[in-house]
Order: C-alpha cells, then sequence, then structure tokens
C-alpha cells in the first residue's frame, strides 16, 4: 500500500502532504483544482516520464516523495534490494525530482535509480486505471491477460513456460533455417577441408621436417668446401704422412704426455696434468674417428639434393596455401583442425539431423504446454464470465452478459493457441459484441471494474498473486445515478482485498470512502498572487459540505446538504 505522497511544486500544487487510507481513498475537487496533479506524482513515482513544464512557474525544481509498504517478500521489494534500496522499518521510500531546466532524478530506498527501475519496481505495486486504460481494454491482449490473470498463479507460470518454449521453438526453426540456407557454403567448405587433407596426407610430412631439410639441403650443397675444411681439421690433428710436415696435434700432446709421466710421481701437480692430457688425447682420438667417418661418408649426390629441394617446395607449398604466413607446425594444427570438422560434418545424427531431433522435441514440448495453457484458458473464462456477469448486474447491468471467446489460431502463437476477446451484451436479447466495437464509455468502464472486483475476490479467496493498490481516474466518466452508486459499492468492496485510490466527480462514489481527500485552490499573498491548492481530508460536516457541492454545484444548497446527509446514511458507505 501507499502510506503517504508529498508533493512539492507540482503544477500548482505548492506544497501538500497527502496520507492515504488502506481501503479506499477518493480524491475530489473543482474542476482544474489540481487533482490531475495527484496522479501526475504519483506517475513519477511510479517511473513515468518527467515534463519540466509541470514544474511550478517561478520554481527550479519539483518534487515528489512517496512511502510505500509493500508485504513482507512481495517482488517489488527483491527488485528494490537488487538495486540497493534500503528499507526504513518495512517501508520503501521514492523520491522523484523534476527540474526546469535540466534531467530529472530518481531514488529508491535512499539510492539513485533509474528512471526504468521505477517503472519496474511500481509495476508490481500499482495498477492505474484512467479512461486511456479503458480503451485499451478493447485490445485482445488487454482481455487476454486479463483472463490469464483471473486463471491464477498456476497458469501464469504455465503460460510463462509456454512462451519460453515458443521462443526456445522459433529459436531452432531459425537455426534450421539458416543450416539449410548455408548447405551450399558447408560442402564447399567440406570439400575444400577433404583436398586439402588428401594433398597433406599425400605428402605426410613430420613435425621438424623442415628444419632437417635445410640441414641436409646446405650440407649437400657445399660438399666440396666441407671436404676441404673436414680434411684440413683432420690432418691438423692426427698429421700426414710427410716427414717435412709438422706433427699433428694428437702426436704433440701425446709427446708432452710421455715427457711428463716419469716426473709425476715426484709432483701431484705433474700428475693431475699427465691424467688432463690423457683425456684431451683420448677425446681427440675420437675426434680424429669421427672426422675420418665423415669424410668417408661425404659424397656429392645431386639426384639426392634435388629430392631435397623438391621435398621442400612441396611442403613450402601446403604451408602457404593453408597457413597464413605459418610454419609447418601451424601446417599439422590446420590439419587436425580440419579432421575434427570433417567428422563434424560428415557424423551420422549429427548437423541437420540434429538440429531435426531438437527441433521435433521443441515442438512436442511447446504444444503440450500450449494444450495446459488452453485448458486453463477454458476454465478461468467460465468462472470469469460468471463472476463478471455478477458485477455486472450490481453495476446496473441487470441483462448484461460479458462471454469470454477463445478462437484457436492456425498455428500457435507467442502467447498461445487462441486468440481471447471479450463479448458483451448489453441486455437480454442483444447480439454479443467485441468490446473494442460495441461497448459505450461508461459500459466500459462498469466493465472494467467488474472485471477487477472479481479478479480480487478470487485472488483474495485464494491467496494467488499479491494485489496491487488500485489506483482510478474518473473511472466512473459516463456513469450516473443508481449505477454510479453501485459503481461506489464495488470500489469499497475492492477495498475490502486491498488498497483503492479513486479521482471521482461523483459524490455517490464519493460517500463510500473510507478517506476523502478534497482539493481546493486558494490565492495567498507572497508579494504577489500565487495560485496553490490545498488538500485535506474532510469528514462530519466538512464531508456533508463538500458532497453538497458534488451535487449541486452549491455547498450551501440545503436540498444538497440534505441529499449528502442521505448517501452518507446508506449502509456500508465510508463513515
Amino acid at each position: 500500500m501507499i502510506e503517504e505522497i508529498a508533493i512539492t511544486d507540482l503544477g500548482v500544487i505548492e506544497s501538500a502532504p497527502i496520507e492515504l487510507d488502506p481501503g479506499l481513498t477518493v480524491i475530489t475537487g473543482e474542476t482544474g483544482a489540481g487533482k490531475t496533479m495527484v496522479l501526475t506524482g504519483l506517475s513519477l513515482l511510479l517511473g513515468g516520464k518527467a515534463d519540466p513544464e509541470s514544474v511550478r512557474p517561478g520554481c527550479a525544481r519539483a518534487t515528489v516523495e512517496g512511502t510505500f509498504v509493500p508485504p513482507a517478500g512481495h517482488p517489488a521489494l527483491e527488485r528494490a534490494t537488487e538495486a540497493g534500496a534500503i528499507l526504513d522499518d518495512g517501508a520503501l521510500l521514492v523520491v522523484r525530482t523534476v527540474a526546469s531546466q535540466g534531467r530529472s532524478r530518481a531514488h529508491l530506498g535512499g539510492r539513485s535509480v533509474p528512471q526504468g527501475l521505477l517503472a519496474e519496481v511500481g509495476a508490481d505495486l500499482i495498477t492505474v486505471h484512467g479512461q486511456s486504460d479503458q480503451l485499451r481494454l478493447r485490445s485482445p491482449a488487454q482481455q487476454r491477460r486479463a483472463l490469464d490473470s483471473f486463471a491464477g498463479g498456476d497458469h501464469l507460470a504455465e503460460l510463462h513456460r509456454y512462451t519460453e518454449a515458443h521462443s526456445a521453438r522459433q529459436s531452432a526453426e531459425e537455426e534450421l533455417a539458416g543450416w539449410d540456407a548455408d548447405s551450399r557454403a558447408r560442402e564447399d567448405e567440406l570439400e575444400h577441408l577433404t583436398r586439402a587433407l588428401e594433398a597433406i596426407d599425400a605428402l605426410d610430412p613430420r613435425d621438424g621436417e623442415d628444419g632437417d631439410l635445410r640441414a641436409e639441403a646446405e650440407r649437400l650443397g657445399n660438399v666440396e668446401d666441407l671436404r676441404l675444411a673436414a680434411g684440413t681439421a683432420r690432418d691438423a690433428v692426427g698429421g700426414i704422412e710427410d716427414p717435412d710436415a709438422p706433427e699433428g696435434v694428437l702426436a704433440v700432446i701425446d709427446h708432452a704426455r710421455r715427457t711428463l709421466t716419469p716426473a709425476a710421481e715426484h709432483d701431484p701437480t705433474l700428475s693431475e696434468w699427465t691424467e688432463r692430457l690423457d683425456t684431451v688425447s683420448y677425446q681427440l682420438s675420437d675426434l680424429l674417428t669421427e672426422m675420418g667417418s665423415y669424410l668417408a661418408g661425404l659424397e656429392a649426390d645431386p639426384d639426392r639434393l634435388e629430392q631435397v629441394h623438391e621435398r621442400r617446395a612441396a611442403v613450402n607449398e601446403l604451408v602457404r596455401a593453408h597457413t597464413d604466413g605459418g610454419t609447418l607446425a601451424d601446417l599439422l594444427a590446420f590439419a587436425d583442425q580440419a579432421r575434427a570438422r570433417v567428422a563434424e560434418l560428415t557424423a551420422p545424427g549429427a548437423g541437420r539431423d540434429a538440429l531435426i531431433a531438437r527441433l521435433t522435441d521443441l515442438q512436442e514440448t511447446e504444444r503440450s504446454l500450449a494444450e495446459r495453457v488452453t485448458a486453463g484458458r477454458v476454465r478461468a473464462a467460465a468462472a470469469m464470465t460468471e463472476a463478471t456477469d455478477a458485477e455486472l448486474r450490481g453495476l446496473a447491468m441487470p441483462g448484461a452478459s460479458l462471454t469470454v471467446q477463445t478462437t484457436p489460431l492456425a498455428e500457435l502463437g507467442p502467447w498461445g493457441g487462441e486468440d481471447v476477446q471479450l463479448l458483451l451484451s448489453a441486455h437480454p436479447g442483444a447480439p454479443a459484441r467485441p468490446l473494442g466495437k460495441g461497448a459505450s464509455g461508461g459500459e466500459l468502464s462498469r466493465v472494467m471494474l467488474a472485471l477487477e472486483v472479481a479478479l480480487a475476490r478470487q485472488q483474495a479467496e485464494t491467496g494467488d498473486l499479491p494485489l496491487p493498490t488500485f489506483v482510478f481516474d474518473e473511472v466512473d466518466a459516463g456513469v450516473g445515478g443508481r449505477a454510479a452508486v453501485e459503481v461506489g459499492r464495488r470500489l469499497a468492496e475492492l477495498a475490502e482485498h486491498t488498497q483503492v485510490i479513486v479521482v471521482t466527480h461523483l459524490p455517490q462514489v464519493a460517500a463510500f470512502a473510507d478517506r476523502h481527500l478534497v482539493v481546493t485552490k486558494s490565492t495567498r499573498e507572497r508579494g504577489e498572487a500565487v495560485t496553490a491548492s490545498d488538500i485535506r481530508a474532510v469528514t462530519g460536516a466538512d464531508r456533508e459540505t463538500e458532497l453538497a457541492r458534488m451535487l449541486s454545484g452549491d455547498p450551501d444548497s440545503a436540498t444538497a446538504r440534505q441529499h449528502a446527509a442521505e448517501l452518507l446514511a446508506r449502509p456500508g458507505v465510508g463513515a
């Protein structure tokens, strides 16, 4: 419920704290006094669009503050606390500031929040009905939502599951259509990968082969230079059979070792040198053997050199063709990826087959859920018709009958397998016509109120869903006489289940209020004439005076005051 709204410098309202009753609060006043500004302030608290022109002339900003007290565990509280709002003894404080120049500001529970968050939170807390909402009741979508709400929480949960299944089915169809549209591209991809793998497998390159081929090509292409260098080095180490040539390194070292050996037993240093010369001699002997083997195997092989060049060219061609300036390692990685992709494209039960199987499952789930939604609507339609007709009889439409018509769709839609339409027969014998075509404004007002009262009673009995605060802006438009009394009675009955706020011009409705607020204009002198609106609660004689004004336009009329007293004395009206 809303405990209080405080408005400052909004339109004609200079400053007004407005305390609301948990039951039925009515707001009355002369045309232009500022009743609309009260609803404008409430709209701002609910995330409505801020209009700088609504700021009181001469003021920098307008401010609206609201104190909301939702029941524990209410979804609005959860959404607010997720956004960082802090509760004040269970109350949720909402503030909206509208600058005459610049941006508006929104605060929820002490935290600055986007305007859209107020709309999210407010949608669960308050339902506003104005004449534009009566027009919306003409739309099939609004009528369907009314039926679904009447069907209850379990049905709404089922409907939510259906809408998710419907969306998933549509996505699967789009994915399959995309697959089919891209079939040629996949065929080209498969052909390209297959040919690439055939070429790679035919060449069968191994990891690191490019480096080995490069080294072999260098060796075979420079045989004479290698032979000369290796032969010279071998002769330097081992010496040559020429008495005039110097001894080889190995012979010199062997001579030094033999020279040291006899004296080594007299000095550890010489013994260590002898051992080190032995080691060098063994290593040089091994090296000399390797040099001989190398020279023996070092032969020019033009045929092999040509084969190496051809192999290198083939490997490099594949690398260039299938990598972006990469290496043989990149080519081998591409081959692994290509094999995995070919397996994916050709695996039995994958690809299109898997998409079709998934789509079939989703279609079956969607059909099953659609049948449940339809069954829930059919059950709710009968109950809603009965309940609404009873309310219409009480609203001075005794012969009226509301029919909820469900028409199967050729294909399942986003909201189920049928269209929902409300048909109204205004009096006995009259044909049932769609609300959007055959109902007057006054009839729409009463139908809407009948639906809300029936829904509130059903939800109150089942405890199915938390009821919002209802705000009605001249819901009694086009209604008068006995019908007006019954509208007031139904609003009072609705207020037994939840908070109701009504802006009205009808004294028959205002008489049922638990709290009656009157908006009046006055002129105050503050250096210049300033028009302001006072909002005050009236009781007793003051309330009788206001009802008399509403009845005749003359609050001092004895006849009007007598009629006002009679209205207040009716059984069941507010005190």
